[in-house]
This record gives structure tokens, sequence and C-alpha cells, in this order.
């Protein structure tokens, strides 16, 4: 969806379903100059991608970051690449590894594309504990799981291989009919529960309000899943003053999630509605009622849609201020670091309109600390349009010894022109260290390298 308005926002939505949500509006933000927007510069970037035939439709979307057991210097990133697969990066940023996605099953039908990627450490398979990155792919709405070696890591071999029954069902659809529709599987977050050693995947469905829980279950070798539950989010909003408010989308769609995380310690699902704001989540899903942690700028703001065009126009002449102050649509990106104390630490959301980082709490009242935004560097360019995040506290070697942030970047220079002289679809991921984030700010965020470790925390 593409979106003209004053202030450069993009933005999608459409709706059908009601529901009162309780009003957050922050009472500082970055446009009001009371915390000053601040730079950063990554420290290195993975090779470009391009989104044509020529560079195989690779289109970067979402990363994780998998620690290494013994050798955090071999530890891996692991990144969707949409059509392309996933690609494998040591922490130089070098590729070591690329994953084609499922072929289509018919020439008639979707082929794989792989959407966003977590992973799950300690996983019980044939009664060893291994670790799994695990992807959802929206062209075959499945799962794809793998499990990663850390021998292959260590000696720079390939790592991940996949283990994904070959009866794995469904996560949406019927039938394949169904798939080729593309309401399928989108975003992805994942949780080991504390107590009973079970992992869990939240998937959330394009182009719709639904986020469904599925288990991750070992079979004969392999690892399959059962879907358990599934919640709707509202697509449809009562403002205070008597108005309804649904964001603007294409015909037919609704205001779908994408960026997702749980907080591994709380039991907290955090959703980003794109076109709406952060919901919170206490789990088991079915435990209590999402509450929206902030929401866009766009929000209750009217608007026109030009079905010619196929574009929003949003009228912030008419904004009747219900909407957030640090978020511009679309919400992306979601992630966790994690402090040693009292709940402590930030939550961080990829604010895909204005090309910045929103960063709160973690703890319960989730205030807003900032916002900042990675720019051009000597030798790394800048980061547009973010889809996904990923960070995590842990030394890792001497690339990142106090922790690494990785970020999808939409729109990777310098610019590459195709054989028709026009640019090519370009984006890649950038590696920044976490003191680098931490220090940008005043007072500086935490930096506690040996406060958590996401081998340990459920021990």
């Amino acid at each position: 969806m593409n979106f003209k308005n004053k202030r450069n926002v993009l933005t999608r939505a459409s709706a059908i379903l009601t529901l009162v949500t309780s009003f957050f509006i922050p009472s500082v933000g970055v446009f009001g100059n009371k915390i000053p927007l601040v730079s950063v510069q990554a420290q290195l970037e993975t090779p470009a991608n391009f989104d044509d035939d020529a560079g195989g439709n690779a289109d970067a979307d979402d990363p994780a970051i998998w620690v290494h057991p013994s050798s955090t210097a071999k530890s891996l990133v692991v990144g969707t690449l949409k059509d392309a697969g996933l690609a494998v990066y040591n922490l130089q940023g070098v590729q070591v590894q690329a994953i084609a996605a499922p072929p289509a099953p018919t020439p008639n039908d979707r082929p794989g594309r792989f959407n966003n990627v977590d992973l799950v450490y300690g996983f019980v398979l044939n009664g060893k504990k291994v670790d799994l990155a695990v992807v959802s792919d929206r062209g075959s709405d499945k799962l794809r799981i793998y499990r990663i070696n850390p021998q292959a890591a260590s000696s720079d071999q390939p790592a991940l291989t996949d283990v994904t029954d070959a009866n794995a069902p469904f996560i949406f659809s019927n039938s394949q009919a169904q798939v080729n529709e593309q309401a399928t599987a989108y975003g992805l977050a994942l949780y080991k529960e504390r107590n009973s050693g079970r992992s869990f995947a939240f998937v959330s469905q394009r182009n719709r309000t639904a986020i469904a829980v599925v288990e991750l279950i070992p079979n004969q070798g392999q690892i399959t899943y059962r879907k358990l539950q599934q919640i709707e989010l509202p697509s449809q909003f009562s403002l205070p003053n008597g108005t309804t408010w649904t964001p603007c989308l294409d015909p037919g769609e609704l205001p779908q999630v994408e960026g997702m995380v749980v907080d591994q310690e709380l039991g907290i699902l955090y959703a980003g509605q794109e076109d709406v704001g952060i919901w919170k989540i206490r789990l088991p899903l079915d435990s209590s009622t999402p509450t929206l942690l902030d929401k866009v700028r766009e929000f209750g703001v009217p608007y026109t849609y030009d079905s010619v065009e196929e574009e929003c126009q949003i009228d912030f002449s008419r904004d009747p201020g219900y909407g957030g102050k640090h978020l511009s649509a679309d919400v992306e990106g979601l992630t966790i670091y994690y402090a040693n104390r009292n709940n402590q630490g930030y939550l961080l959301a990829s604010s895909q309109g204005d090309n910045t980082f929103a960063v709160y709490e973690r703890q319960d009242n989730h205030r807003f600390v900032g916002s900042f935004a990675l720019v051009d560097s000597a030798t790394v360019d800048g980061v547009q349009e973010s889809d996904g995040a990923a960070v995590i506290n842990v030394p890792l070697g001497r690339e990142f010894p106090q922790g690494l942030l990785v970020t999808q970047d939409g729109d990777n220079t310098p610019q590459v022109l195709d054989v028709q002289g026009e640019p090519r679809a370009n984006t890649n991921f950038k590696f920044t260290p976490w003191q680098s984030v931490a220090k940008a700010f005043s007072p500086t965020l935490k930096i506690e390298p040996d406060g958590w470790n996401p081998r340990t925390h459920n021990h």
C-alpha cells in the first residue's frame, strides 16, 4: 500500500470487527522535542540482496541471532529472504549457508516464501537437547524447522538441517486452494515455557488479524506441530469522540500483525499490528484481554483511499489526537533486550514509517525511553524502512563483546542498476554493537552482557 501525507508516513488497513480498547497516549515524544532523536551507526553489513530474477528474488526481511553454546564468537545470524529462502551469516556478516524455500507442490500452486524466523534452545529431539530455527513459510502456510549443529558452526560448515515433518499441517488453511489465496502464516515468535519445557510458536495471519499458537512436537526424528488456539485482534476501533475508525488498507484486507516477540521470563507476547500499534498479551492467549501498549501516529486520523493509484492519503490536518507519538506505521520488528534485575531491559520496535526505532522499558509501565535512527557511516549506509530486528545482550566474541543488534535495511545502498539502467530493489542486514545504541542515549541505556542468556533462562 502506498501512502501520501505531509509527514512522509507509510501505512495500511481496513476492517470489520469492532472492539473497544483502552487508549494510551504518551506524554512525551520525539516530535514534541522533549526527547531528542539520537543517531547510531552500524558496524558492518551483510551482502546486498536483489529482489529480481537476476538476484534470485532475494528480499531480506527478518533476522534471528543464535548464540553458540561454547564459543560465542561462532554464533550465527539467520535471516529470511522471502522467495530466496533463508541465509545464514557469521558475525563478520559473511553468508555461510543458503537454504532454498520449498518449490510449489504443482505448477499451479504457490512456492515457499520465508517471512519471519525465530529460535528455540534446548528442544528435546531423539532424547537430546537441540537448538532450532523456525521459519514462517507464508507461501506454503506452514512452519519450516531447522536443527542447528554447533559442531558444524564451530568449523565454519553449514549448520542448519531441515527437520520438518513431511506431513506438517497448514496453519490457517484447509486446502491447497486456500493456501494459494495467501491469507497464510506471516509473523512468528517462539516461546519455551519455563515449567513444562514445552515449545510454542505464535503465528500471525497475512492480511487478517488472527494470531494462532501451535506447539512444536517431535515425531520420529522430525518435528511437526499442532494448532492449539487462535485469537482475533480488533480491526475496527471506537474513538472517544463517538466515531469508529478502521485503518486504511486495500479492499478485502484487514490490519495484519507481523513483528512479534515473547518475553521469555514474564510470559508476555508483544504483537505489532502494523497500522494500529503494539499489543501486549499475557500468556496463555486466553488468560487476559490484549491491551495497546502504544499506537501509531495515524491511529484515528481521517483518510481517503485512491483506488486508481491504490494509495492512502492521510489527512493530518484533521487529526483528532488519539494516536501515539512514537510510532509511524508500519509497526514492524519487535525485539527485547534483557537486563539482569527486576525485569529490567527494553522493548525495541521498528517504526518503519519514519525510519526510526522506538525504545520502551521492559518493566510493566513500559515507559518510553526514546528513539534512535541508524544513519550512514563512512563504510556502512544507514537503515530505512526496516522490517525485522533482533537484539542480544550476550557477548559475541571480539566483534560484539557487549551484545549485538541486527536490523533489516529495506533500502540498502549504494544503488545498483539493472541492464535497463533501473535501480534494483536492494536489501540486507546491518550489525550494530549494542553499546553503540546504549551510549547514544542520555542517560546511557543498560549494558549488561552477563545479565541474561537464552540458553539458561529456563533452568
